[in-house]
């Protein structure tokens, strides 16, 4: 995927991106946040052929690291992730939700980042699972992911467990509106805004300074007036228990369980695979570096996501 010098939106609207980030990313977006991983070993490929082959309903959980591969970073990878690379952390729901700044400087950093966030396209790995749910070996997926990759790859058994940056919601009323919707109202409100974006985070959204962000403009629900929010799950808050009980159940249903990209560092994904363990479903994880659950697992691989998933036939 290539990846321009500079952004200009509609109207007078105008952002430029630092020169340095942008070339990194147009001499190779698809690896620059993927961690260092080992050769392909063809005994592990054996292996997880295997553990496919004798799966009649796998359940499939998904993390970052499935997204890295398409141009996106993550939080967590080694050297590559964003903590490694910053010490800025992510926005906490409650602060979201208390205070009207705080809405300000994520929405103006989203609105810039979003043509570029939305632009990114599944790859081999988001394919492998969409044909694999195609020819009935998939018996569910479930992503903590929210950049809708499994959707674009035309994935329809499917939980996006974190929601989708997609979707925008009100706080007040609940009323759902597509994102790109609310792009097209940023830009009437911001005709003549500018900014210079200084890197790319994992949720969509970029890095301003604050000097930036004052002067942007931020619109409310056009159905009540009240603030709005990705629908989302922003760290600090907690997946709905309906969608939690949805997932238990996919997973009671399940004969085994594959977790891809994903360090299960956060419980709201973790308590899946206890879940797994309690019903002694055999666990395969495809995760560079180390996870929460190498310990539960019967087959731990650390390769590529899109390297790997296509060499297995799922029939």
């Amino acid at each position: 995927m290539r990846m321009s010098f500079g952004l200009t939106f509609k109207r007078t609207t105008k952002v430029r991106w630092r020169a340095d980030f942008s070339q990194q990313c147009s001499l190779g977006s698809t690896g620059l946040f993927v961690p260092p991983s080992p050769p392909l070993d063809p005994g592990k490929v054996k292996e997880l052929q295997r553990f496919i082959t004798l799966s009649k309903r796998l359940l499939v959980m998904t993390g970052a690291g499935i997204s890295t591969e398409s141009g996106i970073p993550d939080y967590r990878s080694e050297k590559v992730g964003l903590y490694a690379r910053t010490d800025r952390r992510p926005i906490q729901h409650g602060d979201f939700v208390r205070s009207a700044p705080v809405r300000q400087r994520y929405w103006a950093r989203n609105f810039v980042g979003w043509p570029r966030f939305s632009s990114h396209q599944p790859n081999p790995a988001h394919w492998a699972l969409s044909n694999w749910e195609r020819l009935g070996k998939l018996h569910w997926l479930v992503t903590q992911n929210v950049d809708a990759l499994h959707t674009k790859a035309g994935s329809q058994r499917l939980t996006e467990l974190h929601g989708c940056m997609h979707r925008v919601l009100c706080l007040d009323c609940g009323e759902q509106t597509p994102r790109g919707a609310l792009q097209e109202r940023f830009q009437v409100l911001n005709p003549t805004w500018s900014a210079e974006a200084h890197g790319l985070a994992p949720d969509g959204d970029v890095f301003l300074t604050e000097e930036e962000v004052q002067s942007f403009r931020v619109p409310s629900c056009s159905r009540c007036g009240g603030p709005l929010k990705p629908d989302v799950v922003f760290f600090g808050d907690t997946v709905k228990l309906d969608t939690v009980d949805f997932v238990h159940n996919r997973v009671k249903e399940a004969d085994s369980l594959l977790v891809v990209g994903s360090s299960l560092q956060v419980y709201s994904g973790y308590r899946f695979i206890l879940t797994a363990r309690e019903k002694k479903l055999p666990i395969a994880i495809l995760n560079i570096g180390p996870t929460r659950s190498d310990d539960l697992a019967s087959l731990k691989l650390d390769s590529r996501c899109g390297e790997l998933l296509p060499l297995i036939d799922p029939r």
